[in-house]
């Protein structure tokens, strides 16, 4: 008899286990934290905690506590949160609000927009506090909705934009408590869209993804015809335009993802119904794939790429070299001795740079020449002060010499002129609780440091002639690259057995003949030099030989970059829109 009903249940039946835990009846804990950046390792903290506790629809509970950080808030945050030094004053530490939100969590679904974010925060206290992680099971609401939400519903997958699709109560606004009861409408918003497509369960929830159509699964065929290697892939229409271009390690098992459910993007499923055909182009290492990469973009803008499609519109700021030098915005570089910032990534945001140099720095903004006898009436920025006024004879030119020696070291060296003089405006604004105004020099000075930053890197590898570097790959063979100008111009892998040395050499002999760019620019776009600067600063990389000089600021803009890119994240997480 128990032989009889075992068997039923195996053939026509499904266990309690197999059937899953209804999402109905479970209970789910949705989080959100702020904090002060956005790693932990590297001393960001906790500023505030919020959590809706809920279940079948229904709200159980709600938990918010601003954190004392015991550190001061840097002014950027202050500005994105609203949370200020003086309103965390008195707040309960991390070791004590961390775990009165897990006794609130306990027995609970995690539930965060972006989880292992706020998650990987609440992990590192506990490790810290030596206190045991409970066994949470995570859903990440980002991740789910790249599943379900098309373009044509959002126009991308952050929390304002979805907030906005499923009509929730609650606006995000980088307060803890409000994010995490928009998140609870947007949990409910893709549990009702699921729900439609079989998904009942919490593992059915967690093993979703999209369905494939059996005409995008007819064309695995043409993938056939690729090798098990590295390279690049291009997916061709039926009149050889490009349609899209990407990498891979085993370029026939990437492409045939494509025809399978392992690719969920909606667009990406759309692509593969106008294909007619994959051309594959091998690569001897996984960098000179992703330079070829950049390469063809930029070449064929495949319209279903959405990144590098136009990197030759580009923006500078220039420092000229004259009489009375002044700061401009151009598009080109040319070998002309002067200063350049940049490329920006638009004009508007060579223009913030621009401005924030201006604010700092009182050189002229007139486009006019200046004379040794040109004397004229002060327009009205030096009546504010904020122009040396030479056209008037004001300032003399060992003064205002000066002042643009300070400006060339802060565009080639150190920034730090610039963000002290705009964090004490963006402090003051703050404390009069002017956030909107303190935005826009927050968003001025990202710009600048930005720029700053690839200014100083990329320009630091464009200056070598030649730059030759190897390392060992995971196969155990060694990979070498010869970069010439910041331009990528050979790569290969040392055969098994071969003199290693000789291999390089005839690389190097074999590579291709780069000219060297006008002024400070690379011999190539500027995000395939920076994509080779990634390779070069991996642990295990030796310089086989360097001709030039490759020395990059040690109190340059790259250490100022981490905070500005926690709030651009963050921003572009809420916001929907993305920062110049």
């Amino acid at each position: 008899m128990t032989s009889s009903r075992a068997g039923a249940l195996w053939e026509g039946q499904r266990s309690f286990d197999e059937l899953g835990r209804p999402l109905r009846d479970l209970t789910f804990c949705v989080v959100d934290l702020e904090t002060t950046g956005g790693s932990p390792t590297s001393g960001s903290m906790i500023t505030e905690i919020g959590a809706v506790k809920v279940r079948g629809g229904e709200v159980l509970g709600e938990f918010q506590t601003l954190v004392d950080p015991g550190t001061e808030i840097p002014p950027f945050i202050a500005v994105l949160t609203g949370i200020t030094n003086a309103m965390v004053a008195g707040a309960p530490r991390i070791e004590s609000a961390l775990p009165a939100f897990l006794e609130f969590a306990a027995g609970s679904v995690l539930v965060a927009h972006n989880a292992p974010f706020d998650v990987g925060f609440l992990q590192h206290f506990a490790a810290l506090q030596q206190r045991p992680w409970p066994r949470f099971e995570v859903v990440d609401t980002a991740r789910l909705a790249r599943k379900v939400v098309t373009r044509d519903d959002a126009p991308n997958c952050k929390l304002s934009s979805l907030a906005r699709l499923f009509g929730a109560g609650t606006t995000p606004n980088h307060r803890a408590l409000a994010d995490a009861r928009a998140t609870v409408d947007v949990l409910h918003g893709l549990m009702g869209r699921l729900g439609g497509q079989g998904v009942h369960t919490l593992e059915e929830l967690q093993t979703f993804t999209s369905r494939v159509s059996a005409a995008q699964r007819r064309k695995r065929h043409l993938a056939e015809g690729l090798p098990h290697s590295p390279g690049v892939y291009l997916f061709r229409d039926q009149t050889q335009r490009v349609l899209y271009v990407g990498t891979s390690k085993d370029l026939r098992t990437r492409v045939r993802s494509y025809f399978t459910a392992s690719e969920t993007r909606s667009r990406m499923g759309e692509m593969v119904g106008l294909a007619a055909s994959v051309t594959g182009i091998e690569c001897a290492t996984p960098l000179e794939a992703a330079v070829r990469e950049l390469r063809l973009i930029a070449e064929h803008k495949p319209r279903y790429n959405r990144r590098s499609k136009h990197p030759e519109k580009t923006h500078f700021v220039k420092l000229t070299r004259e009489p009375w030098p002044r700061l401009s915005l151009v598009s080109k570089v040319l070998d002309d001795g002067a200063d350049y910032l940049g490329p920006f990534s638009s004009r508007r945001a060579a223009q913030s740079g621009l401005d924030v140099l201006h604010e700092t720095f009182p050189v002229r903004q007139c486009a006019d020449r200046i004379g040794p006898r040109t004397r004229r009436t002060p327009c009205v920025l030096a009546e504010m002060g904020r122009c040396l006024s030479p056209c008037d004879g004001s300032a003399d030119e060992a003064t205002y010499a000066a002042v643009v020696r300070q400006l060339r070291d802060t565009l080639l060296r150190r920034p730090d002129a610039v963000v002290e003089q705009i964090n004490r405006r963006m402090n003051a604004l703050a404390d009069d609780e002017r956030f909107e105004e303190a935005g826009v020099h927050r968003d001025r000075l990202a710009a600048f440091v930005r720029a700053a930053a690839r200014t100083q890197r990329v320009g630091a590898l464009s200056g070598c002639s030649e730059v030759v570097a190897a390392r060992r790959e995971d196969d155990g063979r060694w990979a070498v690259h010869v970069v010439r100008f910041g331009r990528l111009a050979a790569a290969g892998v040392i055969p098994a057995g071969a003199d290693a040395v000789a291999y390089v050499e005839q690389l190097r002999a074999s590579a291709e003949t780069v000219r060297t760019a006008p002024g400070p620019a690379p011999a190539a776009t500027v995000e395939e030099t920076e994509r080779i600067l990634g390779w070069l600063e991996q642990p295990g990389i030796r310089l086989v030989d360097v001709l030039g000089e490759w020395v990059c600021p040690v109190a340059g803009a790259t250490k100022e970059l981490a905070v500005h890119e926690r709030v651009r994240r963050s921003r572009d997480a809420l916001a929907g829109t993305v920062t110049p």
